[in-house]
């Protein structure tokens, strides 16, 4: 529609005195556009740690100006496909379809066709159909073993925690871990395994010590384990970083309240959301696989081998 530049001012005044607000649903009918997006995840929205990921995702939405919704599935297929019809019954422009741990999805068919950005997650197969944004937790493995080759520690290093072939972290974590030691000729020197909580770390940590663990150095694949490993290792007179240095991974709030403070690879929880939007809404490129750095939060657990 050509109108003057006055009738436009007339307008925009006249909208502006009696508080007029478009309506965006009737709006969304002629435009097909709703400037919303869905954010479709298992237990992600209600995890305090991982809700970091919905707050960038948040930001990211409101800086391109869509409104973003946000549903749980609880890892039930069927709240998952109910889910996704209401929202699509809404009319959302885009999905975020995220998980709580990192692993292999399937996208569900609902979605095929659909602009879709996996957040902590991929799908199999060398050719991406949609963009995937990951932590880079291979990489975070080698700094993990870096945090220790730079304090002197060549020997006697062990990793805690079961590092299951089938869990994405566990697998990508220990291969970093072994490339960086490899490249300055060391080795882990064994496994203490163990369920990833602070019960099952201390009971394996405790009985390993009995037995006569002589290490230097504990490379924990998580948070939760470490917390295990600081008590058994407390517990059979060992002191860190003195007698044991300890390295971990995730920097939740454990890390910070633990006595000496926790050397952990941090997880990038809200730049991986914000991340994921804005592969979404940002200038189009083709799908691929992103992975993000996982930041060293280095702290006062690690010290010189015992001895130097």
């Amino acid at each position: 529609m050509r109108i003057s530049e006055d009738a436009r001012q007339r307008v925009l005044r006249a909208a502006q005195e009696l508080d007029y607000r478009p309506n965006l649903m009737a709006r969304s009918l002629r435009t097909k556009v709703t400037r919303t997006i869905a954010l479709v995840s298992d237990t992600l929205a209600s995890d305090p740690y991982a809700g970091r990921a919905i707050q960038g995702s948040l930001a990211a939405a409101v800086a391109h100006g869509h409104l973003l919704f946000i549903g749980e599935t609880e890892g039930n297929p069927v709240i998952e496909e109910k889910l996704i019809s209401d929202f699509l019954d809404r009319q959302v422009d885009a999905f975020v379809y995220a998980s709580m741990f990192t692993r292999y999805v399937r996208v569900p068919k609902q979605l095929k066709g659909r602009p879709v950005v996996l957040l902590n997650c991929l799908t199999r197969g060398a050719r991406p159909a949609h963009h995937q944004v990951v932590p880079d937790e291979s990489a975070a493995g080698s700094a993990a073993a870096d945090a220790l080759l730079g304090a002197g520690h060549r020997h006697h290093i062990h990793l805690v925690g079961t590092p299951a072939p089938n869990v994405f972290a566990a697998r990508e974590r220990l291969s970093g871990i072994r490339a960086a030691l490899a490249e300055e000729g060391a080795k882990l020197a064994g496994v203490v395994e163990c369920d990833w909580w602070p019960d099952s770390a201390y009971d394996a940590v405790s009985r390993a010590l009995d037995d006569g663990l002589a290490a230097s150095a504990l490379i924990c694949l998580n948070d939760r384990i470490a917390l295990g490993a600081y008590q058994a290792l407390r517990d059979a007179g060992r002191s860190v970083p003195g007698d044991v240095s300890v390295v971990s991974f995730d920097d939740s709030e454990l890390a910070a309240w633990l006595r000496p403070q926790l050397t952990s690879i941090a997880l990038p929880h809200y730049e991986l959301g914000w991340q994921a939007v804005e592969k979404l809404l940002g200038p189009p490129s083709d799908p691929a696989v992103t992975r993000l750095p996982m930041p060293v939060r280095a702290r006062a657990s690690v010290g010189r081998p015992p001895g130097e």
